[in-house]
């Protein structure tokens, strides 16, 4: 048994590392995605629009198996159209970070747009007028707004995406919900082990809710709070 609890354990080490990683792409992915869909661009925004548009409307496995099974025989099969006779097979540790980054950073984008939209277009304007470049602008007035905005969003799209780190079980990948499954075929006890990485997820989960509800105290120290 304890075996087994430990496999679970040090599942759930990979677990973080699979939502971190996913969550940094999902970031930069939802960044560059806002981007487009406010630079005012017909060709980016309408990039932009079909990203979010065509990820939210598939499911998350969907597109995990997709990309996993799909990409491996796309990469062979192009390949072997070039005349080598050499193979790919995709890590499942990164399939499943791209992937799962891929998706949520459709749902990143729309959070960060709202968050920038949400920002009086007069400050930037007035960072314009006081000689600031677009870069600087962004990262002095924009971004820490934005951050505010943007965390009521950002924290149930990553709550999400925690949970939907057991998707990658699927595709090999020996994170704790694989773990839990290995042990609950061989001791014929599904109930304990799948009940103990549900207690584990809620365990991030939790811990991620009260770091970001810090963070939203933090970046929210002068904001006016609207009256009941």
């Amino acid at each position: 048994m304890s075996a087994y609890v430990t496999a679970i354990l040090q599942g759930a080490v990979l677990t973080v590392g699979v939502s971190l990683a996913s969550l940094l792409v999902a970031i930069v992915l939802g960044l560059l995605g806002a981007s487009a869909k406010l630079s005012g661009r017909r060709g980016w925004v309408a990039l932009g629009t079909a990203y979010t548009t065509v990820i939210r409307g598939i499911p998350d496995l969907v597109l995990m198996l997709l990309i996993f099974y799909g990409g491996t025989i796309g990469l062979n099969n192009a390949l072997e159209w070039m005349g080598s006779e050499a193979t790919v097979d995709i890590n499942p540790f990164v399939a499943g970070v791209l992937t799962l980054g891929f998706i949520y950073g459709a749902y990143m984008t729309e959070t960060f747009r709202g968050a920038i939209l949400a920002i009086p277009h007069g400050q930037i304007e007035a960072a314009w007028a006081f000689g600031m470049g677009r870069t600087q602008t962004f990262l002095r007035i924009t971004a820490p707004q934005m951050v505010r905005y943007a965390l009521p969003g950002f924290t149930n799209n990553w709550l999400v995406l925690i949970k939907a780190t057991a998707l990658v079980s699927l595709i090999g990948l020996q994170e704790m919900t694989y773990a839990a499954k290995q042990a609950s075929a061989a001791t014929r006890s599904p109930f304990v082990f799948f009940l103990f990485t549900a207690g584990l997820f809620l365990v991030y989960t939790t811990v991620s809710l009260m770091a970001l509800r810090r963070l939203g105290v933090r970046f929210s120290l002068g904001a006016k709070r609207g009256t009941l």
